[in-house]
């Protein structure tokens, strides 16, 4: 059986976690999330752990049980805590600016880039040069941050751009005569 499949998930205070037929539904004080369980995988809830189990021998079945334990942990982790990215903006004059769900960028094209900020997701800019992308749902979270970066990501000889705060960008060496 998967190693992570085998860990149970432990459900905290004040989170509902509820299985009817194929949904399996998160309730938090981060919202709801649900999600269509996997036919080769049978979840059981005692008494605040959700165990998971393959519902057959195969290969297939095996690895399921790992990833749709770790989707339902993500589900529970985002309503709980949640989840949030951090990017910064290298560049001269290079500035974003967070206003309710819209973000306005200006990396240095003739016109300012505008984003609006699907239901569930916050975005804020503590300085005018860092963006952090906060919700519930850890992939929108993350799809969301590589949408940003993909604006105007790092280029290799500067440096300029958008990247996560975490991210390392090698520099070039420029072509010498």
């Amino acid at each position: 059986m998967s190693r992570v499949g085998k860990m149970p998930v432990t459900i905290p205070a004040g989170v509902d976690v509820s299985i009817n037929g194929d949904q399996i539904n998160v309730k938090g004080s981060g919202g709801t999330l649900s999600l269509t369980q996997n036919a080769l995988v049978k979840v059981t809830n005692n008494d605040g752990k959700l165990a998971f189990e393959p519902a057959n021998e195969s290969r297939e079945a095996n690895a399921m049980s790992g990833t749709i334990r770790q989707l339902v942990n993500n589900m529970v982790v985002g309503v709980s805590k949640g989840f949030e990215k951090k990017l910064s903006l290298i560049g001269v004059g290079y500035k974003a600016a967070a206003s309710g769900a819209k973000l306005n960028l200006n990396v240095g094209y003739s016109h300012p880039v505008n984003f609006e900020m699907p239901a569930g997701i916050t975005v804020a800019t503590p300085t005018p040069t860092e963006i952090v992308v906060k919700g519930a749902d850890r992939q929108r979270v993350g799809q969301l941050a590589a949408e940003i970066r993909a604006v105007r990501p790092p280029e290799p000889y500067k440096g300029k751009g958008i990247r996560y705060a975490d991210e390392k960008v090698t520099i070039k060496e420029t072509k010498k005569k």
